[in-house]
């Protein structure tokens, strides 16, 4: 199989999982974060598994600069989701302020 096909094999499974799994997950977090919820274990779980991709899938975006614009706009929206997260935990009753 030549190279070019496997990357865009690749990459339309991963622009697939994106759109049905990942993108669907994520702004149902925003929203929770946003009304000052703070995180589970499965959503903890969610957001190290998206971290953890971005590295395996880094080779792809530098050979394919069109889905380099997704992909950033992905990672800030999911630093807009630790970002709050992070607040919403510094918020929670019984938590003692940072130092």
């Amino acid at each position: 199989m030549k190279k070019s096909t496997q990357d865009s094999g690749v990459i339309q499974a991963l622009a697939e999982r994106m759109e049905k799994q990942r993108l669907p997950r994520a702004l149902a977090i925003k929203e929770m974060v946003d009304r000052g919820e703070r995180l589970g274990g499965l959503d903890i779980e969610f957001l190290d598994e998206v971290f953890r991709d971005v590295g395996q899938i880094k080779p792809y975006l530098d050979a394919h600069p069109e889905w380099q614009g997704i992909a950033a706009r992905m990672i800030h929206l999911y630093k807009e989701i630790t970002t709050k997260a992070l607040e919403n935990e510094e918020k929670a009753p019984g938590r003692r302020p940072a130092p």
